[in-house]
C-alpha cells in the first residue's frame, strides 16, 4: 500500500517531471493533488520532449493510470486540448485518465478576472499566469463554485450559472469590463463535456480502494512548499497547498497512508513572476544561469530568476514537508563555473536567520550570507555514478546535504531520462 508523495522544495519548476516520470515506471497510479494548468511538467525521453500541465506525468508509462483529484482545479478547454495533443503523439489517455467527481471547474469569468485584477495591481502584481487558477480556488472557498459532477445534467449546470453570474456581471461592469451572456459560458464550457464525461468518477473512493488493494500510488503536486498558500512568500503564492499536507485534501486520502515523501530541489535556485527572492542574482551570471539552465517557463514561456542555493528556503521546506528522500536537479547546468555560492543563512536587523521567515513581502532589510565552492569544468551528462564525478561536483552536493541536514538519493546531471546517478536504492524500495 505504498503512497509516494513528491513536492517540490523551492518555488516549484524544480524537475518533479523527471523524478516522476523514473517512479511511475513501477506505478500503478500517478494523482494529481493541487494546482491547476498554471504549472507544467516537462519530461524529455531520448531527445523527445513533452510539457504537461493538467495531466499526471505518469500518463507517458503505458501501464500506469492517471487521476486529476479534487484539490485540482480544472480548466475544461485546456484538459480537452492536452488529451488531444497526447493522443495526437502516440499516448493512450481517455481508458487510463480519471477525474475526481468533486474538482472544481475553472470557467470563462474567473480566466477574465484573474486578467483585470493582476492589471489593476499595478506594480503590486503577484505574477499569475492568467489561467484563472486563483479565482477558481476563491469560488471554492466561497462555496459558489461550479464542479465535475454539475457537467452530468446541462439544466442544473446552466442555473447554477446563472445563480452566479450576477456577482460577476456587477464586478466586471464596475471596471468597464464588457458583460457577457449566461448562455454563452454554458456553451463555451459544454462544448467539452462529452469527452470529459466518461473520465469522472468518485475518486476519493477510488484512489483509496486502490491502495487497500495494495496498489503502487505516486501522488503529484505543482508549483513548490515556497509557493504554498500557507507557508510561501504570502501574497507572492500560489493558491493552493503543494505541501504534502494538500495530498490529503486533494485527494482524500488519510495521512497515515503516506509512506515517503520525496523532495525534489534544484542545485540552485529559480522562482518565476513577482516576490521576494534572497539569493537572486542580477548580473550577467544570472542571464547565463537562466540560458544554460533552459529556465523558461513550461507554461508560459516566462524568463525565470536565478540565483545561488538558498539553505535557509530550503529549511523551511523539509521542516514542513516531512521529507524522507531528496532528488537533486540540474547539477550539470553549474559545470565550468570557477566558483560556486550558498547562501548558509540571512542577517535581518543584525540577528542570524536560519529558516526562511514568514510575513517578508521584500529582500531590503536581509543580506545574504554565503559559503564559497570550487567549481568544476568537465561535463557530467556521461556520468552514471557518484564517485565519478568530478570531486568539485562531490564536495558541492556533500556541502549541500551537511548544510541542510539531508541526504541527496537521486542526482540529476541532464534532462534525459538517462542522464541520473542512483546513490540509494531506498528511493524506489516499496515502489
Amino acid at each position: 500500500m505504498p503512497l509516494v508523495v513528491i513536492v517540490g522544495c523551492q518555488w516549484g519548476d524544480e524537475g518533479k517531471g523527471k523524478v516522476i516520470d523514473f517512479l511511475a515506471h513501477d506505478a500503478d497510479w500517478v494523482a494529481r493533488y493541487q494546482g491547476g494548468n498554471n504549472a507544467g511538467h516537462t519530461v524529455i525521453v531520448r531527445g523527445e520532449k513533452r510539457v504537461l500541465h493538467l495531466i499526471p506525468s505518469g500518463i507517458l508509462h503505458p501501464n500506469a493510470k492517471c487521476l486529476i483529484g479534487n484539490g485540482v482545479v480544472v480548466d475544461p478547454q485546456a484538459l480537452v486540448e492536452e488529451m488531444r495533443m497526447l493522443e495526437q503523439s502516440g499516448v493512450s489517455v481517455r481508458e487510463r485518465l480519471f477525474v475526481s467527481e468533486n474538482a472544481h471547474l475553472i470557467m470563462p469569468y474567473h480566466r477574465k478576472l484573474d486578467h483585470m485584477m493582476e492589471a489593476r495591481r499595478g506594480a503590486n502584481k503577484i505574477g499569475t499566469t492568467g489561467r484563472g487558477i486563483g479565482c477558481a480556488y476563491s469560488d471554492k472557498v466561497a462555496r459558489h463554485g461550479i464542479r465535475m459532477h454539475d457537467l452530468r445534467d446541462k439544466d442544473a449546470f446552466a442555473r447554477k450559472v446563472a445563480t452566479f453570474s450576477p456577482f460577476y456581471q456587477h464586478l466586471f461592469e464596475s471596471y468597464g469590463e464588457e458583460p457577457w451572456e449566461v448562455d454563452d459560458v454554458v456553451e463555451e464550457v459544454w462544448r467539452y463535456r462529452d469527452e470529459i464525461l466518461p473520465l469522472i468518477v468518485d475518486g476519493v473512493t477510488l484512489i483509496n480502494e486502490e491502495l487497500d488493494r495494495g496498489k503502487n500510488v505516486l501522488a503529484e503536486g505543482a508549483q513548490g512548499i515556497l509557493l504554498d498558500v500557507d507557508f510561501g512568500t504570502y501574497p507572492f503564492v500560489t493558491s493552493s497547498n503543494p505541501s504534502p499536507g494538500g495530498v490529503c485534501t486533494g485527494l482524500g486520502v488519510p495521512p497515515r497512508k503516506i509512506s515517503k515523501v520525496v523532495g525534489v530541489l534544484k542545485a540552485y535556485s529559480t522562482r518565476v513572476g513577482a516576490g521576494p527572492f534572497v539569493t537572486e542574482l542580477h548580473d550577467e551570471l544570472g542571464t547565463k544561469l537562466r540560458e544554460w539552465g533552459g529556465e523558461f517557463g513550461a507554461t508560459t514561456g516566462r524568463p525565470r530568476r536565478c540565483g545561488w542555493f538558498d539553505c535557509v528556503a530550503v529549511r523551511r521546506s523539509l521542516q514542513i514537508g516531512g521529507i524522507t528522500n531528496l532528488a537533486l536537479m540540474k547539477l550539470d547546468v553549474l559545470s565550468g563555473l570557477d566558483e560556486i555560492r550558498v547562501c548558509t543563512h540571512y542577517r535581518i536587523g543584525g540577528q542570524t536567520v536560519n529558516v526562511l521567515p514568514f510575513g517578508f513581502e521584500t529582500t531590503e532589510h536581509i543580506e545574504p550570507v554565503y559559503e564559497t565552492f570550487k567549481g568544476w569544468k568537465q561535463p557530467l551528462d556521461d556520468v552514471r555514478k557518484f564517485d565519478d564525478l568530478p570531486q568539485a561536483a562531490r564536495d558541492y552536493v556533500i556541502a549541500l546535504e551537511q548544510l541542510i541536514g539531508a541526504r541527496m538519493d537521486f542526482v540529476s546531471v541532464g534532462p534525459d531520462r538517462d542522464e541520473t546517478i542512483f546513490r540509494s536504492k531506498e528511493l524506489f524500495r516499496g515502489l
